[in-house]
């Protein structure tokens, strides 16, 4: 039945939400064998670009001058790296530094999320090295010392990272402690479950399978509804200083 016009997607000045029934898949350069969902990039607004890949059996991705971050949803994925050749299961994930030649094929069919973002040297730190992990092997904290709300670090906690990509599980009923609003911006997918998001003004249900970006400084909160735990991916900018990239930039 059609739709008549109706989605739960919304896009603000300071927020967009994405849901399935409007998303438009497209290839995007480089490409064999699968195609893009972009949810988020420059065009809006964002400092990073966000898309989920939808891969057949040998599809590839094709090369960034940036760098890159991924995760496995669905299906796997073989990775070379500087000759080296790995297999990435679900909920295994790659980080791939600006300028790091790589080659990912599609070993079945297979649903990836993908972030790129050009990378913020910094003169006295060393850039990352690549590397290659599963979320099932970090271990886990909890937000604000309430157990029933885990945070997983995907990326390792040093200042050589210009961003941080976290896994976050809520238990029913658990929800952030404060509504948020800070510098960073946020790309976040659902992976399970669902609940309520306040973005700006606005209060969004969401479910697993949905977008969100927030931009700096919109008011963020979140609490999960529902009788199983709500998942989300979650980028944010990190690690740098605010007039980093301006003509304001301090001296390090």
């Amino acid at each position: 039945m059609h739709n008549l016009g109706e989605t739960r997607s919304s896009q603000r000045s300071n927020h967009l939400l994405l849901t399935p029934d409007t998303f438009v898949r497209s290839p995007l350069p480089g490409m064999t064998r699968c195609t893009a969902v972009v949810h988020v990039g420059p065009a809006l607004g964002a400092g990073f670009a966000e898309y989920s890949v939808e891969f057949e059996a040998g599809g590839e991705l094709g090369p960034v001058s940036v760098q890159r971050f991924l995760y496995v949803l669905d299906g796997a994925l073989s990775l070379e790296v500087e000759g080296k050749r790995s297999e990435l299961a679900v909920r295994g994930y790659a980080y791939l530094p600006q300028g790091c030649a790589h080659r990912v094929v599609a070993t079945q069919t297979s649903q990836v999320v993908v972030i790129e973002k050009a990378y913020q040297p910094l003169a006295s730190v060393d850039p990352p090295r690549w590397m290659i992990s599963n979320e099932d092997a970090v271990s886990s904290h909890s937000l604000a010392e309430d157990p029933d709300l885990q945070v997983k670090c995907l990326l390792p906690d040093q200042v050589t990272f210009d961003f941080a990509v976290n896994t976050m599980v809520y238990q029913p009923g658990a929800a952030l402690s404060m509504v948020e609003m800070h510098v960073m911006e946020h790309g976040l997918i659902m992976l399970e479950g669902g609940g309520i998001y306040r973005l700006g003004d606005s209060w969004y249900p969401v479910v697993a399978g949905d977008f969100i970006w927030m931009a700096p400084y919109c008011p963020q909160w979140f609490g999960a509804i529902g009788k199983v735990p709500a998942k989300y991916l979650i980028y944010k900018d990190w690690n740098r200083h605010p007039l980093a990239g301006t003509q304001h930039e301090p001296h390090r």
